[in-house]
Order: C-alpha cells, then structure tokens, then sequence
C-alpha cells in the first residue's frame, strides 16, 4: 500500500506525500487560471478541494460502515488514511461545473483537475509496491519469554505490525489492533520493538490491551531487517510469504479489514 520516504530521522508515506504535491500543484494551477482570466473570476478552488476531500472520506467510511459502527469517532480520523478517490474528484468535479466562472475559467479548471486525477491514479499505480520475499526475521519471544518463529505462528497470509510502547500513535491503535487479531482469521501478529518483557508487559496490563498477539523484540531486528524505521508500521504477507503491502503510520480498522480481505483473495 504505502512506499516510505525517510527524510533524515523522519519518514513519510509516499502516497502521501505524492497527494499533497498534487494538492500544492493544482492550487498553483488553478490561480495561474484565475490571473490569466479578464473579468469576474469565481475558480472555486478551496470549496472544490473541501468537498473532494470530505466526499472521499463519506464514500470510505459508508463503503465500511459496518466497521465504523463499532467505533464511530474513527471515521473522523483522516490522517489514518481511507479514500475513495473517485468519489473526491467527482465532487470536486460538481463543484467547478457549479461555482466556477466564466465558463472559459470553468473548463480549464474541469481541465486542470482531470489533469491532477489523472496524475494521481497514474502516481498511485507506480507507486505500488511489487511483491518481494519477507526478510528472515530472528527468533521472535512471546510475553512469557518462549522462542517462537513467524513460520511457527502463521502457515498461511499473515499482518504483522511494528510497534512500540513509546509512539503515541501505536498505543493508539493498538488496543483495536489486539482486539482483531482475537477474531481475525488471518493471524496479526504485534511485535514490539526494542523494549524489554517486563515493560510491555506493565504496559498492557495497566491499559487493559490483551497480549496474547503480542511478541517481543528486544534489539529491533525486524526494523533493521526491514529496512524500515518508522513507527507504527503494518505488513502484509501473503500466503506465498511475499510482502504485498506496507501501511506507514495509525491504521484504522477499516483499511486493516481491507487489506486483510486482498489477502484471504489472492
């Protein structure tokens, strides 16, 4: 799903980034328009990008409304990621035909916008990522220090995720995340990394987090052996053990059932 882009000791989504490069650069182009056009001028710009977005949301969250019924206030957490980009630029497509005007301002901006969907779609496709074969990850320990295996714990698909007590937005997540690996029938697997047993432990018992997906990872292995470095991140692995998708940062319980639903069909 997602690429990483690591700027220093930050790292960015890149589809994340590539949404925001092209939200800069129709904003850009869509006040080019307004400065070359004589007379009154009505682009619509921030109305058009407003109902894109909130329009994409509304059509996520209703495509997985029975996982937003059972933690409402989720679907307000956008930056957790769920889209549905069609729909946003549709709307936002509405709004010019509607607001824009002249009608000469209103067809370069429909022009401009197809021109940004288009290159968003085509961005989005390359930046796929291609399968590619799960690092050998070192003996992994459960809470109660016994060595384990990923390939003794899934023979199958399998969600791993990276975290940490330390990141705000993993101990966000993680209480829905150790509640659907109870019901999942593809294993998630939580592997904390770089703390001791006796921390996590402490930790998820006085939040009230059931551990029994929990594993521990005291030097990080599986972050160095993924190249990866920020946290919270979730794999995806399917049933060949090919890595098929990556989610940098909170994930919401609606993006992990999708993900998870890609995996049972392959």
């Amino acid at each position: 799903m997602d690429g990483i882009v690591n700027l220093g000791p930050l790292a960015f989504a890149t589809d994340r980034l590539l949404a925001v490069a092209l939200l800069v650069g129709f904003v850009f182009a869509m006040d080019r328009i307004a400065a070359q056009a004589s007379g009154r001028v009505r682009p619509a710009t921030g109305l058009a990008i407003l109902a894109g977005l909130v329009v994409a949301r509304v059509a996520f969250v209703l495509t997985y409304r029975d996982l937003f019924a059972r933690d409402w206030a989720s679907a307000f957490a956008f930056w957790q990621g769920g889209f549905n980009a069609w729909a946003g630029f549709l709307a936002a497509a509405v709004v010019l035909i509607w607001k824009a005007r002249p009608a000469a301002v209103m067809h370069r901006s429909l022009a401009a916008l197809a021109l940004f969907g288009t290159a968003w779609f085509a961005g989005s496709a390359l930046l796929q990522q291609d399968p590619r074969p799960l690092p050998d990850l070192p003996s992994l320990a459960r809470l109660d220090g016994r060595q384990v295996t990923i390939d003794e714990l899934a023979d199958g698909p399998v969600v791993i995720n990276l975290w940490a007590t330390w990141c705000p937005p993993c101990r966000r997540e993680l209480p829905m995340l150790a509640e659907a690996a109870e019901d999942s029938d593809v294993p998630i697997l939580l592997i904390n990394q770089g703390e001791d047993g006796e921390l996590v432990r402490n930790y998820l018992l006085a939040n009230g987090v059931p551990g029994s997906a929990v594993l521990l990872d005291p030097p990080a292995s599986a972050t160095r052996a993924l190249g990866n470095a920020a946290l919270p991140t979730t794999l995806f692995i399917d049933a060949s053990g090919q890595l098929v998708a990556t989610h940098v940062g909170e994930i919401s319980r609606a993006a992990l059932a999708a993900q998870i639903n890609d995996l049972e069909g392959e």
